[in-house]
């Protein structure tokens, strides 16, 4: 053992040996370090510390600890519980088996044993850094945040140069939506671990949620050059760049043709979406991240009632219920569910708590519940305890979502519906809300769940939404008052080289004409720009769209003549909010969930004639439409005549459908079948 010159370089090693059970060697540790400076107060208390924790049969006790916890680590908890249990008997000031049980009985989903043991072991010593780490793990998996914090603030203080304790830090404050306090712990922790590629990833995504966007996606491929297997961060990196628009060539090392990812380290699905389509990889992404959110406990077997309740309780469960689109979709359905015949229940674990949509909403369920502060656990014990009869996930795999509560099951039937495009490839979810043209038959291996096929779109509108007219010039608005106005108001992440290349040249066809988009960030603005240079486009037939009010967007679409979908991802809620607002859309549907809804929604509407079977036919209609004038006005006519009557915006008929679907669901149950797909 090699001499140590700084003392907090040797307390750090004899905490981790005493973490380990080797309270021995930590002994002969500190001893090392006294022959060459005896006179160091702080290092001949700790050695007199560990000297009095060590009883006369410490050699046995030392064989009994390394026992308990090489079970614990090959899985056998139960067994190395008891031993550990038997260990403490017979020294109940042991800090460091204190600690085990508690570890132990965290990965046994003992959640209340595994607190009162690492309580246990620093009301034994304070200073033992390992086990505030354990009980802030702990805490985090609790959605206990604050708590969890505090337990990392501790372990930092008692190791302030350890950069992961730092990071962490950051990574709970982020979680807190306190960035500007997570920003600085992010950077003392590259400070002090320039190696670390946790806390680039950390600071990519404040510099994300901050709209860095170009400082989000050097951060991200920093993180992925530190750590090329880490598939999350590879996954982030990619999404970013495409919200940008950066289309240059990857670094070779980042060029995998076809991420997975694996347990333990996945690659987030929803972020994949735009990178391929391919719903097979969607379905293997989401199977991987499922595994992600696996609880240890068997989730309960619920009982069958002898008859079906008067009432169904549905609940709905989403991070997104305020001013979003997802409510936007589901206004109509939440007003016009029969409250005869369901019980509606609306579990909001999101931190926005106010506008207007929100107001509305509280007023149209029956239980709102305002969950953001609860752990996973108490939101699924409020679940059973109020009896809700099928639990619905609106999130998946997007942003802000919690699928580990699903995770736990909280309903006999759980139904993934609207906010995820797509499988969520586990089978604590029963099924998924479809149709026949965003999932069809060719592709029906793709998905995990069973499904529910309604009749028409999968998608809920409301044909309740009013907005007022658009008073404004074209010229106002900073397009031709003549010229043809191509559109695409989708997120920028969804445009690809692929359909921008077929843009142009419609561009390059089309004298006067213009490109609206949606202005959604600076850095996308001059690649995009960039990309139109280069592709001999004048850059300023390319006109941006700020972002409005949802009802002043909405009005705003008479200017256009025609939009144009994009492609992996289409048009969602925004090609819904084009038709309402009386402008065709032409699609090229694909083969994932994503880029087929765009397709669904134009059937819904009475339009297939405005879905291309390749990308010449997708570029063969645009063009068609813009040298004639009068086909786009016919078209708009059209669409206008038949917005109210077509079962795209049939809120009342496309509610009594999924009620159906659901009921549907729910016989199979309380006749002991499993689920099946279902035809509505």
């Amino acid at each position: 053992m090699g001499k140590v010159s700084s003392f907090n370089q040797v307390s750090r090693r004899a905490k981790k040996l005493e973490a380990n059970g080797q309270t021995g060697e930590a002994i002969k540790l500190y001893e090392l370090f006294l022959q060459d400076f005896p006179k160091n107060t702080r290092a001949q208390a700790m050695l007199e510390k560990l000297r009095s924790s060590v009883s006369a049969d410490a050699d046995e006790v030392q064989d009994d600890y390394t026992t308990a916890r090489k079970l614990i680590e090959r899985g056998e908890l139960a067994n190395g519980i008891a031993l550990a249990q038997q260990i403490v008997e017979k020294l109940p000031d042991n800090a460091p088996v204190w600690n085990l049980l508690g570890t132990a009985c965290f990965q046994d989903n003992q959640p209340v044993e595994a607190e009162r043991y690492l309580r246990k072991a620093i009301e034994i010593d304070k200073n033992f850094g390992v086990a505030w780490v354990n009980l802030a793990t702990l805490f985090y998996a609790q959605n206990r945040l604050e708590l969890a914090l505090k337990a990392f603030q501790n372990a930092s203080y008692l190791d302030p140069e350890n950069g992961g304790l730092l990071n962490s830090i950051a990574g709970i404050l982020i979680s807190l939506r306190r960035l500007d306090e997570a920003e600085p712990f992010c950077v003392r922790a590259i400070q002090k671990q320039p190696d670390l590629s946790g806390a680039y990833n950390n600071l990519a995504i404040i510099f994300y949620r901050r709209r860095k966007h170009a400082a989000a996606k050097q951060a991200f491929e920093k993180a992925v050059q530190l750590k090329p297997d880490d598939m999350s961060a590879l996954g982030e990196y990619l999404y970013v760049r495409a919200q940008i628009c950066d289309w240059s060539p990857l670094p070779p090392e980042l060029r995998i043709t076809k991420p997975l990812g694996r347990p333990g380290n996945s690659i987030s699905p929803f972020s994949m979406l735009h990178f391929e389509d391919d719903p097979l990889a969607q379905r293997k992404r989401s199977e991987i991240r499922s595994l992600d959110y696996v609880v240890k406990n068997q989730p309960p077997t619920f009982q069958r009632p002898a008859s079906r309740p008067k009432k169904l309780k549905i609940g709905y469960f989403s991070a997104d219920f305020h001013n979003h689109a997802t409510l936007s979709l589901m206004m109509g359905l939440l007003a016009l569910h029969d409250k005869d015949r369901f019980e509606i229940h609306a579990y909001s674990y999101g931190n926005i708590t106010e506008g207007w949509r929100r107001s509305k909403l509280q007023k149209m369920v029956d239980k709102n519940w305002d969950v953001q502060s609860a752990s996973d656990d108490e939101i699924v014990r409020h679940a059973r305890a109020q009896g809700i009869d099928i639990a619905i996930d609106l999130k998946g795999y997007t942003q802000f979502a919690r699928p580990r509560l699903f995770a736990h099951r909280m309903a006999p039937l759980q139904v993934n519906y609207v906010g995820y495009p797509g499988t969520l490839g586990t089978n604590c979810i029963d099924y998924l809300v479809a149709d026949h043209t965003v999932i069809p038959d060719a592709q029906r291996d793709a998905y995990a769940e069973k499904i529910i096929y309604m009749p028409h779109c999968y998608q809920p509108n409301d044909g309740g939404r009013v907005y007022p007219e658009n008073t404004q010039t074209r010229t106002e608005l900073g397009l031709p008052e003549d010229g043809f106005v191509f559109c695409s108001f989708n997120a920028c992440y969804k445009i690809s080289p692929r359909e921008f290349d077929i843009w142009m040249r419609l561009l390059d066809k089309v004298e006067g004409s213009v490109l609206w988009l949606f202005q959604g960030n600076d850095d996308a603005v001059i690649n995009l720009r960039e990309e139109t240079k280069a592709r001999g486009i004048d850059p300023n037939r390319l006109v941006f769209a700020g972002h409005l009010p949802e009802a002043e967007h909405l009005a705003r679409h008479k200017h256009a003549d025609l939009f144009l979908d994009t492609f992996n991802v289409n048009a969602h809620t925004t090609a819904s909010d084009a038709l309402w607002a009386g402008l065709p859309l032409v699609t090229l549907p694909g083969e994932q969930f994503a880029a087929r809804v765009a397709a669904s929604i134009l059937t819904a509407a009475n339009l297939p004639e405005l879905i291309a079977k390749d990308e010449a036919e997708y570029e063969a209609i645009a063009l068609d439409l813009a040298l004639h004038p009068e086909k786009t006005i016919a078209l708009k006519q059209k669409l206008q005549e038949q917005i109210k009557t077509c079962p795209l915006f049939d809120s009342e008929g496309y509610t009594r459908d999924l009620e159906a679907g659901f009921e549907a669901a729910y016989d199979r149950f309380l006749q002991g079948l499993p689920p099946d797909d279902i035809e509505v």
